[in-house]
């Protein structure tokens, strides 16, 4: 076919109202909006149709030439173990691992033991300046930055040549747990001083955290998540001015984390909305130099299923991608046997792989925001941080996030979100493939390691009560 004959071709010229009247045509009487709209748990409008998005915002991640840091969880409660675990990952095409300790809202269970002899034996044998490494929030975050600390000092380790994040998060620690190791009042005035020399020798790493999966797994909204996560920036912002130390030095030391899901466009547009408001808080608090967000994203565990796990493969896929297409610095996606337990060696292969496959086939670490001019997740972005902003001055009026959640407030309203949208699945509104939609006939056996279950923390200062994590399949099974 010679191609000069399209450029003679003239279609009809069309527009949303003339696309409007066709589907309407089609739907033969049906509503269009109830048929073709829906709406995420925040409410916002997903529409059928959007049109391109001309000169759009480009949100990359923060190193858009470098592809993100492929991390995997070490959370085996046997250090020995553990150490294997993690080597093998990182021979076989992980860059990143992320220490999970016993006692941590997202170790579900299990975790590293909470002492320098445990942070000792799983590095054994690590090269730490050719890797990123994170530690995930726990009650002793503050000890083991040390033992992190003294592990490097005899090998004779250049700081400045590490990626790492400490990921100290007192909220998401009081959240998940209930109980912090030392007063509201004492962590405030003490928490600044003992972070200011991490901050003062300039190193490269994230050393506090805004953690927004604990949250999420909890039941929370997009906008509950992304507002909260504001809310603990904002929180350590104050601490650092009432102790007299320029925000403008702890900006770059403060990182993110939150979940993805399987509603892909709306995991893409909450990384993407996250880069914005973070730049959006620190131009309201006044800097002249807002850093980049550093975003570490986690496949959801409240979208897991017990039933059929294979599902949870494809469920995984998705929100790795999402997170990978949103801009995301560094991914872990979640063994899919691990609503079974200790995710076994096989379940470990299949999370890193398809991460690798995201990254290696698909080639998508190339593309700088390739969500960037789509009208759909650019109209998504832009609602998510209307959204979430609201929910942040909820949560400042409250008295930041640290009262809210000795409140009870903010409980509650993530507790109302979860209530409604089990509801929606036990409707029929929506489905979750495996569970309540095309279920297994007969489930195959699944294979776990051998661990103990550890269980939460019950030393220091109860504070309020904490959020529990059920899963969403889990919610359906519980008593109306």
């Amino acid at each position: 076919m010679d191609a000069s004959l399209l450029k003679q071709t003239e279609f009809a010229p069309i527009d949303r109202d003339g696309w409007v009247k066709l589907a309407q045509k089609a739907l033969k009487g049906v509503d269009f909006d109830e048929s073709l709209i829906s709406k995420t748990d925040d409410a916002i409008a997903i529409e059928p149709l959007y049109e391109r998005r001309r000169n759009a915002l480009l949100t990359p991640r923060k190193n858009p030439s470098k592809p993100w840091h492929i991390v995997q969880r070490i959370d085996d409660p046997d250090p020995v173990r553990a150490n294997r675990q993690l080597l093998e990952e990182l021979e076989n095409g992980a860059t990143g691992i992320a220490l999970v300790f016993e006692g941590a809202p997202n170790a579900f269970g299990y975790g590293l033991p909470s002492t320098r002899d445990a942070v000792d034996k799983v590095l054994y044998g690590v090269h730490l300046d050719m890797i990123h490494l994170r530690m995930d929030v726990h009650p002793k975050s503050r000890a083991c930055a040390d033992w992190f600390v003294d592990y490097m000092r005899p090998r004779d380790v250049n700081p400045k040549t590490l990626s790492f994040s400490l990921g100290i998060d007192p909220a998401a620690t009081l959240a998940g747990t209930g109980r912090l190791r030392m007063s509201l009042a004492a962590l405030k005035a003490s928490l600044p001083q003992s972070l200011s020399g991490f901050f003062s020798s300039d190193l490269p790493g994230i050393v506090l955290e805004a953690d927004g999966r604990v949250y999420h797994n909890a039941g929370a909204t997009e906008a509950q998540e992304l507002g909260a996560m504001l809310s603990i920036t904002t929180g350590h912002f104050r601490l650092f001015e009432e102790a007299r130390q320029p925000i403008v030095y702890a900006a770059p030391h403060i990182g993110f984390a939150l979940s993805v899901d399987q509603d892909q466009f709306v995991s893409m547009a909450k990384v993407r909305a996250l880069r914005r408001l973070w730049a959006r808080l620190q131009e309201a608090c006044g800097s002249m130099r807002p850093s980049q967000a550093t975003i570490h994203a986690e496949t959801s565990y409240r979208m897991i299923t017990r039933l059929d796990p294979e599902t949870n493969i494809l469920r995984n896929t998705i929100a790795g991608f999402a997170a990978a297409a949103g801009g995301a610095d560094s991914i872990a996606v979640l063994p899919h046997t691990i609503a079974h337990g200790l995710p076994d060696a096989f379940a470990r292969r299949l999370a890193r792989n398809t991460q690798l496959v995201i990254a290696e086939e698909s080639k998508l670490a190339f593309v700088a925001d390739p969500a960037c001019g789509s009208g759909a997740v650019e109209s998504l972005t832009e609602n998510l941080c209307e959204a979430a902003w609201k929910e942040f001055q909820a949560l400042e009026h409250d008295g930041g996030i640290l009262q809210s959640l000795v409140d009870g407030k903010f409980q509650a309203r993530i507790i109302a979100a979860r209530n409604a949208r089990t509801e929606e699945y036990r409707s029929g509104k929506r489905a979750i493939v495996g569970t309540t939609l095309f279920p297994a006939r007969q489930e195959r056996p699944v294979t776990v390691l051998d661990a103990p279950h550890m269980p939460l923390p019950t030393d220091g200062v109860v504070h309020c009560e904490p959020l529990t994590f059920p899963r969403i399949d889990e919610t359906l099974q519980a008593p109306k």
